[in-house]
């Protein structure tokens, strides 16, 4: 059977597969004072890293309309999977599903069946290459792999540092968070995504501390990592999302590991320096 993934443009889709037919990127807005772009094939992260440093208004972002996802629901596939942002953190995930009811009026009925990833960045890419693999494999129905990619989902880990939890504040995205720290004692938090919401789950000094406690909750929570694949997306420093890798590789073997770079919506957030990861 014929398959088509869509995913919102906070999903960091390796090089190999952004050209690929078999999935669609559809993009979010991004906002920094008065300047406007789209989180599209022609972001630049360096221009967009420049300006929010320029900039004393916090970033902020726009989900895409549903129309936007109903028309890439416009396919030939007869399976369309659907990955989005945490519905707890963007409004993304509901303007899919509109779009999902929307082509229904429209066009009929088709298979579509959306994800709520519960996480952001790599977390989302976990869940889209799984459908990917999935679907590859023949062996299983529709109906099947859904129930499969949402286990998978629930199984999954995602953890994050980062060097500033200033836009994560300003946009509402830390409500879940009784209390953080202050950043000039140089203690670094070690954010958990649990269920889709922001969480605590450590803190050191320093920022390499802060990586290698990540690494140690990231084997804890994960358990057996044999099967599974490490994913690491770094805001701008390759060298830190490496020391990552050999963190986590010293604790645990995992089948695959990739390291990405992160598209507009996970540099807003993520910062200049922050590190994501996801098993």
């Amino acid at each position: 059977m014929s398959y088509k993934i869509v995913v919102d443009s906070c999903c960091e889709l390796p090089e190999e597969y952004k050209r690929d037919s078999r999935f669609e990127i559809v993009s979010l807005g991004l906002q920094v004072g008065d300047w406007h772009t789209m989180d599209d094939e022609n972001f630049d992260q360096a221009e967009f890293l420049r300006k929010v440093a320029a900039c004393t208004e916090c970033p902020r972002s726009s989900c895409p309309s549903p129309e936007k996802y109903m028309e890439s629901y416009r396919t030939e596939a007869e399976h369309v999977y659907v990955v989005t942002l945490s519905s707890h953190l963007s409004g993304s995930h509901n303007s899919a599903v509109v779009g999902r009811d929307l082509y229904y009026e429209t066009y009929g009925k088709k298979k579509i069946h959306i994800v709520d990833s519960e996480s952001a960045s790599c977390g989302e890419t976990q869940i889209a290459l799984k459908a990917m693999e999935l679907e590859e494999s023949g062996k299983y129905s529709f109906e099947e792999i859904v129930g499969k990619l949402e286990e998978f989902r629930d199984r999954m880990a995602t953890f994050f540092v980062l060097d500033n939890l200033d836009t994560l504040r300003k946009n509402g995205r830390l409500t879940g968070v009784k209390s953080l720290v202050a950043s000039t004692l140089n203690i670094k938090p070690v954010m958990q995504g649990v269920k889709g919401e922001i969480v605590q789950a450590g803190q050191a000094i320093g920022v390499k501390k802060a990586l290698a406690k990540m690494a140690d909750l990231l084997v804890q929570t994960v358990g057996d990592c044999t099967g599974r694949t490490l994913m690491i997306t770094h805001c701008n420093n390759p060298d830190r999302a490496e020391l990552m890798r050999e963190l986590v590789l010293k604790r645990a073997e995992f089948l695959n590991v990739r390291i990405m770079d992160t598209a507009g919506i996970s540099s807003m957030y993520a910062n200049d320096g922050g590190v994501i990861i996801t098993a």
